[in-house]
């Protein structure tokens, strides 16, 4: 009797351990395709114009408590810093920056990752000249740098000045 009920016991315990394993073995929610789309951009970079001179550097993390990218940046060239957290809202399929930097600025930028690039965008802001939307894209290039374009466009979306570009190499 008491070996039958030593092994009972011994086979609901491997039988609890072997599903505990095999769900740890799967994939993270995290790490599903959506939620890997701007994957790309993760790294420590050093961030360049297109004449070579160093902008800044860039130090962009998969955060490991939750489903997001988190961007510290810092000028070479002035005080400025700053830190954006970006993630995948699986409600409404977009991807969402928050961008809060040193000197007070706060940037909302949503859109989407579509053929190879992220495209995010602000809504509508009313400005000294006008309606506008800041809009930045990230494109990853063949030799695993990252070029980013920070444009401003009017409300038609035709680009009306360019604010940053920005070539990543790690």
């Amino acid at each position: 009797m008491v070996r039958v009920i030593i092994y009972v016991l011994v086979s609901i315990f491997l039988a609890i351990f072997s599903k505990v394993s095999a769900q740890s073995n799967k994939q993270s929610f995290c790490d599903t395709k959506e939620y890997t789309q701007f994957d790309f951009w993760i790294g420590n970079w050093k961030v360049y114009n297109e004449e070579g001179s160093l902008l800044g550097t860039n130090k962009v993390v998969k955060m490991t408590n939750a489903c997001a990218i988190q961007e510290n940046w810092e000028s070479k060239n002035s005080n400025s810093k700053g830190t954006s957290y970006n993630y995948f809202n699986n409600k409404d399929n977009s991807w969402n920056q928050i961008w809060i930097d040193n000197k007070g600025g706060i940037l909302r930028l949503k859109g989407k990752f579509e053929k190879g690039m992220m495209v995010l965008q602000s809504d509508l802001t009313k400005g000294e000249k006008g309606v506008y939307r800041d809009k930045i894209t990230w494109v990853k290039q063949a030799n695993g740098s990252v070029i980013q374009d920070w444009v401003r466009v009017d409300e038609k979306g035709k680009e009306t000045k360019k604010l940053f570009k920005g070539i990543y190499k790690k």
